[in-house]
């Protein structure tokens, strides 16, 4: 499905976006992947192409612009072009909205929101070069559209990006640009399992009866990046087993 595709992937090194980049390449297309742990990034760029696929690792911080340049430069260098892009790298930081501090605020900010934009801005202005178009998928999360105890400054984000999405429609339509956002719920992932009480938890309150795996979110991904959606454009997909329909906290 994405033979002589290019996708860049941030926030890769596991996890959900470790997932997308992984059935990205196993269905054909080339892989730059990004994560800021050095030696993650490069163990999921190995694991990648030891099942065959064309993968790259680039370690780094994806909230610096000058980075960002430099991902998207090597992208096309390597690989020819760069047609998709998801911007998965983002950070959680929980805290006492009366205690909340300025410095765990602006890490939220730098990476959630300015790397995200300016990914996006990056890679949309090569895109319009090429003339070929592109997809581009955000990722927002639940909480962007329910109260979460804990994540005044995360949520304020996850909002924003769909918000972004929508707003660049406008820019990016008329170069045959896509731009969708990702709403994942509780993921199971190798942070969240390392709270035992995680999937008991989110599997009494999922309508579902589970949470999300990692493959879950990145099957929602793939058909947002794929042919097959070419007409949809702006959109948010909320993937949760249901939990945004009834909501109950996870306590």
């Amino acid at each position: 499905m994405f033979q002589n595709q290019t996708a860049l992937v941030t926030g890769a090194g596991q996890g959900i976006g470790f997932a997308i980049a992984r059935q990205l390449a196993r269905q054909g297309a080339a892989v730059l992947l990004n994560d800021s742990d050095v030696e993650l990034v490069r163990t999921a760029a190995e694991t990648i192409r030891q099942e065959g696929g064309r993968c790259l690792a680039l370690p780094g911080d994806a909230s610096d612009v000058s980075f960002i340049r430099k991902m998207v430069a090597v992208a096309v260098q390597e690989f020819g072009g760069l047609t998709l892009l998801v911007a998965n790298a983002g950070i959680t930081i929980f805290g006492d909205f009366f205690e909340y501090s300025p410095d765990d605020f602006q890490k939220v900010m730098d990476l959630n929101l300015r790397g995200s934009f300016f990914l996006t801005q990056e890679a949309a202005r090569h895109m319009r070069e090429q003339k070929t178009g592109g997809s581009v998928l955000l990722m927002s999360s639940v909480v962007g559209h329910q109260a979460h105890p804990g994540l005044a400054a995360y949520s304020m984000t996850k909002a924003a990006l769909e918000m972004l999405a929508k707003n660049l429609v406008l820019d990016l339509s008329p170069h045959g640009i896509t731009i969708n956002a990702i709403a994942p719920g509780a993921t199971q992932t190798e942070r969240t399992l390392d709270d035992p009480n995680y999937i008991p938890v989110w599997s009494k309150i999922t309508p579902m009866g589970r949470p999300a795996t990692v493959d879950d979110i990145a099957n929602a991904a793939l058909f947002l990046l794929s042919p097959a959606s070419r007409h949809i454009t702006g959109q948010s997909l909320i993937v949760d087993g249901g939990w945004t329909s009834v909501s109950p906290p996870p306590f």
